[in-house]
């Protein structure tokens, strides 16, 4: 027996935020909290979106007080927004961050569930207010997850799982993509396939044949498409097809859960604030070779998918060339390899190591058991 949910809608295609009043309001309805960050402000995507809804009638209050790994402080001052615009509905346009708050915003806006109560796996209440996601980078596949990441206290992340997160709507546009630095395209393409890997090798109970058919499909379009994605930020195909690879990615992970490598990587970013696709290039390689004895015929199974020159080598060596061929993706990307490449100072690793432990929920998942002692050993592999 499995699972498998998804968003209820999903509309891709190059240009249609041109036309995104079409699509949203019947959704949204009249009153919408367009949910964003300062810098997408500044470049002026959010332009002609705000023209487009105003035009069509749709009163609009943007929140873009969201920070890299967000803290609680931006999702409550969120819900106290679109509780004074009255809104009728959600519309986050942005990377992981504004993604991940827009989705907490519209289940607190409707509820009066305290926010740590809805922490961890099937605690959120609702109702929550309809929502909508734009995704603008090709990465977390947050979308389409039911999901949402947040920083508290200082520096530990903790997430809400519940279906109830799940948007009612996702719009991809790759056109909104094209303008991502190649640094930030490396890092979250990589991010994108590693939720691809997690879920396919998870330990999960609900690992099941539809998460890992998107899986390899989501491997095999970022695969083709990383390097052109970086190396030419206009060429339309390949936006297109990383951002329909993360989404892929993201459904994947939604239903089959990942594990070690996202445990490891939230100290970092917590701690550090590397970004989190950052963090999990960081440690993606070492987390593989430990998982070897008990995920080497996963690794194996998936490996020319991501690299189809892989499919001659032998069946019992493939899983070590898929991760010698990811290590080699991301020297080619020019994504920094090690920890210290990063600021990160050896005296941290045991405080990490530590840290990732706080995350059952991930490291249940995880192929083989790890213990604290084993994570230290992969920072220090890492480091």
């Amino acid at each position: 027996m499995f699972t498998f949910n998804t968003t209820k809608s999903i509309i891709a295609g190059a240009g249609v935020t041109r036309h995104i009043a079409d699509y949203v309001r019947p959704v949204l309805g009249d009153r919408i909290l367009l949910v964003t960050d300062k810098g997408l402000r500044r470049l002026g995507l959010l332009t002609d979106i705000q023209s487009h809804l105003a035009a069509h009638g749709i009163a609009v209050a943007v929140y873009d007080d969201i920070h890299a790994d967000p803290p609680e402080e931006d999702v409550l001052n969120g819900v106290h927004t679109a509780r004074t615009h009255r809104a009728t509905g959600v519309l986050a346009v942005g990377g992981g961050s504004p993604m991940d708050v827009a989705k907490v915003i519209a289940l607190l806006s409707r509820s009066d569930q305290p926010l740590p109560e809805a922490y961890g796996v099937g605690n959120a209440r609702g109702p929550r207010l309809p929502l909508a996601l734009v995704p603008t980078t090709a990465g977390t596949g947050s979308e389409v997850t039911p999901i949402a990441i947040i920083t508290t206290g200082a520096t530990e992340k903790k997430g809400i799982v519940s279906p109830l997160l799940l948007p009612d709507l996702a719009i991809l546009d790759a056109e909104l993509t094209t303008g991502l630095p190649p640094a930030v395209t490396a890092a979250t393409g990589i991010d994108a396939m590693v939720h691809a890997i997690e879920a396919y090798a998870s330990a999960s109970a609900n690992n099941n044949p539809i998460s890992r058919a998107l899986a390899r499909e989501a491997l095999r379009l970022l695969g083709a498409n990383i390097r052109m994605a970086c190396q030419s930020g206009g060429d339309a195909a390949a936006r297109e097809g990383m951002l329909i690879g993360s989404l892929l990615a993201g459904q994947a992970f939604a239903n089959s859960p990942v594990a070690a490598v996202h445990a490891l990587a939230y100290p970092i970013g917590g701690h550090f604030h590397v970004p989190h696709g950052l963090s999990n290039a960081l440690v993606l390689p070492h987390v593989l070779r430990f998982n070897l004895p008990a995920a080497a015929k996963a690794y194996a199974e998936i490996a020319a998918d991501a690299f189809p020159k892989l499919a001659d080598t032998p069946a019992e060596t493939r899983a070590e060339a898929f991760i010698l061929e990811l290590e080699a993706l991301a020297r080619a990307l020019d994504v920094p390899e090690r920890l210290r490449d990063v600021g990160i100072p050896e005296d941290a690793l045991g405080m990490l190591a530590s840290e990732a432990m706080k995350q059952t929920r991930l490291l249940v998942n995880n192929p083989r058991p790890l213990s604290e002692g084993d994570a230290y050993a992969i920072y220090q592999a890492a480091y």
